[in-house]
């Protein structure tokens, strides 16, 4: 998973063949498979841009578009960053590319074609497809746009005890993959709002948010990308021969400006 993690990129040009229904009913039974670490309840759709009268203009050469939707709860926003993850992964696994939308879509026809509820929230969708052989220019400028193809050093996001020192790479030991996968996670205009303090067998999860990605119900668009950090940090704790456990859990540690606790990992 290390290397799908690694490579995969965001997809919105595809070459046009139609999905088959079969690979199309094994991403929406692997998405119906799928259990977050909160436990929260998510309902999975495929969708057909054709047939449901659905538009995307960032996405060229499929139809296809995986939806989900959950109750607006505490937590929903990692819950689903979590799970839909680990679809977007597994339908790379398939050779299949995807990609987050959140906002660049006909929201309202998307949300009608799902039934979604006035207590309920569509976070994201994706596209399904094969990738085409080349990206569209409109592609190539959005990826160039917010340097996707780039991340911050591991310095700027994992700290050891606190946030005054950065974890020295002698004490990544067998889970230097794991913190290489959080830092390949993808977020919202590439933010990377992810933070870790490694303290003991704890390692704290904390979000570094930046203004305008909360709305007016509270619904914090950003702690869907922390969802996927948490998602990559266990699939890399788990490939290293480690087992660990979910907790919310405050340390109460003293963080920056606009940094706030998200959960822990406990390593066993």
């Amino acid at each position: 998973m290390k290397n799908i993690i690694r490579h995969r990129r965001s997809v919105r040009t595809f070459n046009g063949v139609p999905l088959k229904p079969e690979a199309a009913k094994e991403i929406l039974d692997y998405a119906n498979s799928v259990e977050n670490p909160y436990g929260l309840s998510i309902e999975w759709f495929l969708l057909d841009t054709r047939k449901d009268g659905l538009k995307c203009p960032v996405i060229a050469g499929t139809d296809t578009f995986i939806a989900g939707k959950m109750k607006r709860i505490p937590h929903g926003e990692e819950a689903f960053g979590y799970a839909f993850e680990k679809v977007v992964l597994f339908a790379e696994s398939k050779g299949l590319g995807t990609t987050w939308i959140g906002g660049t879509m006909d929201r309202k026809a998307f949300e009608q074609a799902i039934g979604l509820a006035s207590d309920e929230v569509m976070p994201c969708v994706s596209p399904l497809g094969v990738p085409a052989d080349k990206m569209s220019v409109k592609e190539s400028l959005m990826r160039k746009a917010v340097k996707a193809d780039s991340r911050l050093p591991l310095n700027d996001l994992i700290f050891d005890g606190g946030f005054e020192t950065a974890l020295n790479p002698d004490r990544y030991g067998d889970l230097a993959d794991a913190y290489e996968m959080v830092r390949w996670s993808p977020s919202a205009v590439n933010k990377q709002p992810w933070r870790l303090i490694v303290d003991g067998n704890d390692v704290h999860f904390y979000e570094k948010k930046a203004k305008g990605y909360v709305d007016g119900t509270g619904w914090d668009m950003q702690k869907i990308d922390m969802g996927i950090a948490l998602c990559h940090f266990e699939i890399g704790v788990r490939e290293a021969g480690r087992s660990c456990e979910f907790m919310l859990s405050d340390p109460g540690l003293a963080a920056p400006e606009d940094t706030y606790y998200i959960a822990t990992y406990r390593l066993n």
